[in-house]
Formats: structure tokens, C-alpha cells, sequence
């Protein structure tokens, strides 16, 4: 049943890599499905008991029809990363995902099994005979699955080379090895490692104004929609008026928020990219910290990846504020609400962080209000297979819109404060497909994604007190911007901007170091 009814992309896939067209490839299907088969049997027959086996059977029908569903709408492949995802979504994202298009793949996948699964009656086999024929089938299900895939041995292991995600589509071996992978990874305690313990800031002259950085952490936005970068539709008007510095050739280090956020705050980053050392080492905020520099992290998604684990974080998710909340969640307008007096209550430097819930799909249309809606018609389903592409890309961007809306109304509040010599930098943490090539949403693998999950957009204004008092020469940021630049480049140019040294400092990632006009500096023994 696993191997015939769900399963239907994994071999759609295998059709696409041209094997059924290569010299014994019919075969090598055969081959494929026994093995498929026989190994799913040694799974089963190693987890199956007569007290679990239905139970479990029934909770595996019910997760194989969630995961066959979500793989044929949008086309995902459920490796670790995507996962990890899955486990740290919140409810109101998951409920956007559920909808009555659910409804008959459900009863075709699990009702019907679990109803034939109930009306089965197990007979026991009791003593050394049952645990003979356990290990007997078990045995035998290895030996056939090895056999299987001997028959064809070249054509199998050059597709699984050339194509090894084809694995995260084989259900349910994919969602539960891939679990078992993130229980082991996750499951184990640690304290982060400590980076950038040298960190202090450069003694500036007396009567310097404090710094004030604000990073908004997009969500899902894609640099091929972006207005700035030449889109044929002025999806950024708010932020063209401003005129910020566009950045139009960035990368992000992965398609979903769960390997892109802690990333970007990595000092590693994607040139030298480890999951597990990120994970497990302090990011650019806890270096901030230790140069005695106040960050603040203001959420209206899902938390911040640990990324500011132990320090100051306010979520916004499930707040209630009048006109900017409701059955969508909040707006991202929201995170501006006590932000002016947040940071009039911090002396000295201050980095606060917003991130976005922005162009989280499918449910677009959730992103914006109603009536700031100028591209129609737009889908207003998450059931992204009932509406055409061209409604998709206007539900997605209206939500572009409210994003440069938001970024926008961000830098006006950082206009009128006088207290601070102030700086925005806003990069989306990944894009997103629109049902290019059949695909839709994020996530796939990095090596599997296209352009339109990795290319994200990224702006940055300073005020004129901050480009003075940096001695940042705003020319030469204009040419700075043009040349291609990647989510790397993040960590590096924050440091530079709040002026902290750290050995962890790398002045060539940094896009503010080349333009910098010599100024003399010493470093503070105190952390400035």
C-alpha cells in the first residue's frame, strides 16, 4: 500500500530523471518498487507488535496522507531541514495550512486503510515460533531488497548518485528517518559555544550621539518580485520615495527560515557552512552583547531559531491590537507598537531586530489588509492549486507591498528620532516558487532549489548622522550595492557598522569596509 498509493512523486520524479528510457529501465523501476517494498516490510516488522500494530498502523496512515498531500501540492521534499520545519511551526501557521481540499485525499489514504485495518483481526503467534517468523521476515525482507536492487545494481545507484534527494520522497521511510535524525541532533543538550569573547567598540569623540540599528528579518520575499530590482510592477513605492540603498544581487544561505536565520547570524555563514556548529555556537547578537552593545528581538512569526537564546525577546504573534490584528495573525505593523519608548528606555547602543511574518504563504492574503490590495484578481485560498498563477503572484504582491509599506514606516520612525545616529538594514531570510516548474513554496534542499527560493532582496538606509559620523562615503555605497552580495555578508557588516572588533570580524565580508573614509580610531578597554 505504501510503496503503490503513496508514493506517486517519488516516482514521477524517477520518470523525470529519464530512467524508464535508459537500457534496462523497466527493470530498474521493478527493482526500485521490490525494494521499496521489502524494506518498508523490515521497518514494519521491527516496529509491529499484535498490541501496536494497529494503533501504530493507524497513526502512520494518518502522517503518510499528510505528507503524500503536502509532497503532490508543493512539491517538498521531507529531508531533516524540512522537518525540523514541520516541528517548529506554530498552531496559527499550521491552521493556514489546513483546508477542505484535504478533505478527500484523507479519506483516500487513511480512513479507508484504517477502516480495512480495524476490520482485520490479528491472530497470534505465541513462544520461539513468533519471534522465528519475525526474524525470518525480517531477514528475508533485507535479503530481497539487496537482491532487488543487485538486479540493477548500475542503473539504481547512478540515479540515487546523480539525484540523492530522491530519497526524501520515498514515503514514509523519508518523514520518519528524517525525524529520527533531528530526535538525535536536537535531542542532545548543549551550551553554545562562545564566539567573539575579545568584542569591544571603538572609542568615538566626546559628545557622540548612541547608535541605533534596526535589521528587519524578512519573510518569503523574492528578490524577482522585488520593485527596486526592475520588477515590472512597483511593488516598492514607499521605499523608492526614501531612496535606500538597493542591493539587487543577494543570496540567502538556504530556502527556509530554519536554516537561513541562525545562518545569517552566523559568522560562518554559507562559504563555510557547518548546521551543527551554527547551532550550536553563539551568533552575532550574543557577540554584540559582549561588547556591551543592547539588542532587542521583536518576533511576529516563529521565534527567533536561537539565534537571541538568553537574551531580551518580545513575540507578537498572538497579540490583540485593534486594527492591525485578527483571524490572520497580526500585521507586521505591530512590532512597532512601544518601539519608540524601547528605545528611549535603552542608554547607549542598541540593535533591536524585527522579524517579519511578511510573504508567509500559502496564505497570502492573510499578509495584507483588505483594501491595499491593488493586484487582483488574487487567490485568497491556501489551496494554491485552486487558483491560476497569475492570482497567486498577486496575492503575493499585495504582500510585497505591505512589506515595503512596513520597512518603510520603520525608517520614518527612525527619521524623527534625535537621540540616536541611526541605520536600517532589511534582508528576507529566503523567496519563494510561485508554481515555476510545478513548485511552490520553500524548502527544498539547497542544491535542488531555484533561484526564486535563494535570490532575496536587501536594502539599507543610514541617516546622515550615521553616514557622517561613520565617515561612510554614501557615493561609494551606491557602487557598493551593485555587486553581488549573499546573507554572509550580514554579520560582518553589522560589526563594521557599530564599529566592534573581534578577531571573529572578517573585513572583507564586511560591505561597509570599502568605503569607509580613514578616520582615526582606538579600541576601548571597557567595551566602549
Amino acid at each position: 500500500y505504501f510503496s503503490t498509493f503513496c508514493n506517486t512523486i517519488f516516482w514521477r520524479q524517477v520518470a523525470a530523471a529519464g530512467v524508464f528510457h535508459q537500457p534496462g529501465g523497466m527493470l530498474a523501476g521493478i527493482s526500485l518498487f521490490v525494494a521499496m517494498t521489502a524494506l518498508t516490510t523490515a521497518l514494519l516488522c521491527l516496529a509491529l507488535y499484535r498490541w501496536t500494530a494497529k494503533p501504530l498502523l493507524t497513526v502512520l496512515f494518518v502522517a503518510t496522507a499528510l505528507a503524500t498531500y503536502y509532497m503532490e501540492q508543493f512539491t517538498v521534499y521531507l529531508n531533516p531541514e524540512m522537518i525540523r520545519n514541520i516541528l517548529h511551526t506554530d498552531q496559527r501557521e499550521s491552521l493556514e495550512l489546513l483546508s477542505t481540499g484535504m478533505i478527500l485525499p484523507l479519506l483516500l489514504h487513511a480512513v479507508l486503510p484504517i477502516a480495512v485495518l480495524w476490520w482485520v483481526r490479528l491472530k497470534p503467534t505465541p513462544g520461539v515460533r513468533g519471534w522465528l517468523l519475525r526474524g525470518g521476515s525480517i531477514v528475508a525482507a533485507l535479503l530481497v531488497s539487496v537482491l532487488a536492487i543487485g538486479v540493477s545494481y548500475q542503473n539504481v545507484s547512478s540515479l540515487m548518485r546523480n539525484h540523492p534527494h530522491l530519497r526524501y520522497l520515498v514515503t514514509p521511510g523519508n518523514y520518519l528517518v528524517s525525524l529520527a535524525r533531528v530526535a538525535v541532533d536536537d535531542g542532545r543538550p548543549h551550551a553554545r559555544l562562545p564566539v567573539g569573547l575579545d568584542a569591544r567598540v571603538d572609542v568615538r569623540p566626546a559628545g557622540s550621539k548612541p547608535r541605533l540599528l534596526v535589521i528587519v528579518v524578512g519573510e518569503t520575499v523574492r528578490a524577482q518580485n522585488w520593485g527596486l530590482n526592475g520588477y515590472h510592477r512597483n511593488t516598492t513605492p514607499e521605499l523608492a520615495r526614501i531612496g535606500v540603498l538597493n542591493f539587487p544581487e543577494v543570496h540567502a544561505c538556504g530556502s527556509s527560515t530554519e536554516v537561513s536565520v541562525p545562518c545569517m547570524f552566523s559568522a560562518g555563514g554559507r562559504h563555510d557552512y557547518d548546521a551543527k556548529r551554527i547551532k550550536r555556537s553563539q551568533s552575532l547578537l550574543h557577540v554584540l552583547d559582549h561588547a556591551g552593545i543592547a539588542s532587542q528581538w521583536r518576533d511576529n512569526q516563529g521565534g527567533c531559531k536561537g539565534v537571541c537564546e538568553g537574551l531580551p525577546f518580545e513575540s507578537f504573534a498572538n497579540a490583540e491590537v485593534k486594527g492591525q490584528c485578527g483571524r490572520g495573525g497580526c500585521l507586521d505593523e505591530v512590532m512597532l507598537d512601544g518601539l519608540q519608548r524601547k528605545i528611549q528606555d535603552t542608554p547607549g547602543d542598541l540593535v533591536i531586530v524585527l522579524h517579519q511574518m511578511g510573504n508567509h504563504g500559502p496564505s497570502y492574503f492573510l499578509r495584507y489588509p483588505p483594501d491595499q490590495a491593488p493586484f487582483q484578481p488574487a487567490c485568497t485560498t491556501p489551496e494554491l492549486a485552486r487558483c491560476s498563477q497569475q492570482e497567486i503572484i498577486n496575492a503575493y504582491d499585495n504582500a510585497v507591498l505591505q512589506t515595503d509599506r512596513f520597512v518603510a514606516s520603520t525608517i520614518h520612525l527612525l527619521e524623527a528620532d534625535d537621540s540616536h545616529d541611526d541605520a536600517l538594514v532589511y534582508v528576507s531570510d529566503h523567496g519563494e516558487s510561485l508554481g515555476e516548474h510545478g513548485l511552490y513554496l520553500h524548502g527544498l534542499p539547497y542544491a535542488l532549489a531555484p533561484e526564486t527560493q535563494l535570490r532575496v532582496p536587501m536594502v539599507m538606509w543610514l541617516s546622515p548622522g550615521m553616514a557622517g559620523n561613520r565617515g561612510i562615503d554614501m557615493g561609494c555605497m551606491q557602487r557598493q550595492a551593485a555587486k553581488p552580495a549573499s546573507h554572509d555578508n550580514l554579520f560582518h557588516s553589522v560589526l563594521g557598522l557599530m564599529q566592534v572588533r573581534t578577531t571573529v570580524y572578517a573585513p572583507s565580508l564586511d560591505l561597509f569596509a570599502a568605503c569607509e573614509q580613514a578616520m582615526p580610531m582606538t579600541v576601548s578597554p571597557t567595551g566602549g
